[in-house]
């Protein structure tokens, strides 16, 4: 029983730190390495019409990482079949070398921008796909095997107003 109550307060601090949070979802990357053709899929519903919301991609990466930038390619689907899609570039390192995201040991979390102050108009399913389109310097074809990306996740929550 004594042991009992650092733990409930420790949940109970973790549970209560982000309240704006209405989705997060992960997905696995097998043996840390991101293929060019897998596309990651994420797909929610049940948004409020009226709130604003900002939505994250969130990555892990170890130190097999061998960049210091991460290009995605983003599709995002309403229920009505419109599409948005979009090429990003993220910063993953300092100049350094250090690895820039939250974490201790090799794995660092990165949570990224992707959209902010969305409203989800209508009600039904929405989808995002993620892939990644790196490649070398002075290479046209893509890097096959992305080492170092452990996780691929999508996280939304209220915008702060």
């Amino acid at each position: 029983m004594r042991n009992s109550l650092p733990f409930l307060l420790i949940v109970t601090l973790f549970w209560s730190c982000n309240d704006h949070l209405v989705y997060s979802e992960y997905e696995p990357l097998k043996e840390g390495k991101w293929e060019i053709e897998k596309v990651v899929n994420f797909e929610f519903s049940g948004m409020d019409t009226i709130t604003p919301y900002n939505m994250f991609i969130n990555i892990r990466n170890d130190d097999t990482f061998p960049f210091s930038n991460l290009f995605l390619i983003t599709e995002f689907e309403a229920p009505d079949g419109n599409t948005l899609k979009d090429t990003l570039e993220y910063r993953m390192a300092q100049p350094t070398g250090e690895w820039l995201g939250k974490g201790l040991g090799s794995v660092k979390e990165n949570k990224l921008w992707f959209q902010e102050n969305v409203v989800f108009p209508d009600s039904g399913v929405y989808k995002v796909s993620i892939s990644h389109a790196m490649r070398k310097n002075g290479d046209v074809e893509g890097v096959y095997i992305l080492d170092g990306i452990t996780d691929v996740g999508l996280e939304i929550e209220k915008s702060i107003p």
